[in-house]
């Protein structure tokens, strides 16, 4: 292993160039596909379709790229598309030299961890990926985990067919009808358990929600994988929701996986393509889906030739989907109270389309918010790692507050505190804070006991209650006593050492005065 675990960060242009250099046996066609369109390039290179026009003008302006009015195959209109020109083939070329020399953090079918080569990856983990897929997964997943690679359009124009639903019916989705194989779980007993425990009740959703890192994805899929190698006729979907993902193309993976749609071997007798939309960017008519999906499912008309038994959709890292994922997720909610549906989502934050009488009074929803292991479970792990004498399970607990991902390092490396578990929660979970908020946090790490938010308001020079991205991500916890901050955050914070880190107790100490 090089020193650091790898961070990939692809520019937007070398996405671009990258994506169109392996488009480019489509150059000077009279007929292409939508990957060389807006739409297509913003999908496949995960950017915003204006984002892609401003990439394609500062491009064109530089003479690497030309853009072309083209008819695209099963569409009725022309559209804009853009190729390398001979000068940006050139450039292309010297750019994926570079690219192919990333290297990246592999999960073998052993589960261990391998740094590799970019364009070494897609050999190893046994796929067609293209350089350009491993990057972009490695950008935003972090790790490739064998048998785990699910990357491209939801949505995709087949060769010879109109645009009509059919192409909306989900043929080239990202879900697998199984969950990931994964590292071995440590410990989570009481966790398998409430998993048990749900999935052998009759409600019809179950959220587990816990910081970056924390073992939310390892947890579920383990559990998952035991559950059908004991029940192997158990029908899974395992839909791993990425940045770019939408709610339309959630919508649609599910119908494919239910056979529903135009296409041969499958059906549609209550319409329900009718509710998917025919233009890009128009929205999904949420409640003609849920109430069609629920007849098409229920089938009291006897209209459906194949009954379809019970389905567990497991969908990974909705808060990838952001506020618009909401009234998809209530709607799925709703379905799964009806009909052979049973719901598992996973998340970083609070999910906020139900409520607490949901959860508390409804029956409708069980939550599991994932925390750090115990120390127990942490001692258990680190009796088979061979480690200096003087790390013990406290100090470890101490530091990392149990975090899987940060012991998975420690026993990676050796160290109690790697440099890449600092990079890692800064780059996962700090950096991505507003500075209000990451303040917030850094004048509690300095307190040894939990502070009313009256006063850390007052310290921070806050306003208003707790800011919802800390409370609902799990960073800080309101106790009884006042609010805390996960260990993990703690530790990190605190070694911000110095002046800052003196200031910052000043501050809480006069609050605490007042």
């Amino acid at each position: 292993m090089t020193e650091g675990i790898p961070r990939v960060n692809v520019p937007v242009i070398d996405r671009i160039l990258l994506h169109l250099w392996e488009q480019d046996h489509q150059a000077d066609h009279y007929l292409v596909s939508n990957d060389v369109t807006r739409p297509g390039i913003s999908e496949v290179c995960a950017l915003h379709p204006p984002n892609v026009s401003r990439a394609m003008r500062d491009l064109m302006s530089d003479g690497l790229v030309s853009e072309h009015m083209r008819t695209i195959r099963g569409e009725d209109r022309r559209q804009k598309t853009w190729q390398l020109t001979d000068d940006g083939r050139s450039v292309a070329r010297s750019r994926i030299l570079n690219l192919r020399a990333n290297m990246v953090l592999l999960r073998g079918r052993d589960g261990k961890l391998l740094e590799i080569r970019a364009d070494e990856a897609a050999e190893k983990l046994e796929t067609n990926l293209s350089l350009l897929q491993v990057l972009m997964h490695a950008q935003h997943e972090g790790v490739l985990n064998f048998g785990d690679i699910r990357f491209g359009a939801i949505v995709s124009p087949q060769e010879g067919k109109m645009a009509t639903v059919s192409m909306l019916s989900g043929a080239h989705s990202t879900y697998h009808n199984l969950p990931p194989s994964t590292r071995k779980v440590h410990g989570r007993l009481l966790e398998k358990n409430k998993l048990d425990s749900w999935y052998s009740s009759e409600v019809p959703m179950f959220v587990v929600s816990g910081i970056a890192g924390c073992g939310k994805t390892t947890l579920t899929s383990h559990w998952l994988n035991n559950l059908i190698s004991k029940n192997p006729e158990t029908q899974v979907m395992y839909y791993p929701c990425q940045p770019w993902d939408t709610s339309l193309g959630i919508a649609t993976s599910l119908l494919h996986r239910l056979g529903i749609g135009v296409e041969d071997g499958k059906q549609d007798p209550y319409k329900i393509l009718e509710s998917l939309p025919l233009k890009p960017g128009a929205r999904i008519d949420i409640d003609s889906y849920r109430r069609r999906l629920c007849a098409h499912l229920i089938d009291e008309s006897n209209l459906v030739t194949e009954n379809f038994p019970e389905l567990l959709v497991v969908l990974d890292d909705v808060h990838n989907i952001g506020p618009e994922g909401s009234h998809l997720f209530g709607a799925l909610l709703q379905v799964a109270e009806t009909t052979s549906i049973r719901l598992i989502l996973i998340s970083r934050t609070k999910l906020v389309f139900y409520d607490t009488r949901d959860v508390h009074t409804r029956n409708r929803v069980r939550e599991l918010d994932l925390s750090g292991l115990s120390m127990q479970e942490v001692e258990d792990w680190i009796s088979s790692i061979d480690l200096p004498e003087e790390t013990g399970a406290n100090e470890i607990h101490s530091i990392t507050g149990g975090h899987p991902l940060a012991v998975e390092l420690l026993e990676l490396y050796g160290r109690t505190v790697h440099d890449d578990w600092m990079r890692f929660l800064d780059q996962e979970i700090l950096d991505v804070l507003p500075a209000e908020s990451r303040e917030i946090l850094s004048i509690l790490s300095v307190a040894d006991r939990p502070v009313p938010w009256e006063v850390l308001a007052r310290a921070a020079n806050h306003d208003g209650p707790p800011p919802e991205e800390l409370v609902d991500r799990g960073l800080m916890l309101e106790l009884d006593d006042g609010m805390w901050l996960h260990e993990a955050i703690r530790t990190r914070l605190l070694r911000d050492v110095g002046r800052p880190l003196e200031e910052r107790l000043r501050r809480l100490t006069d609050a605490l005065e007042v």
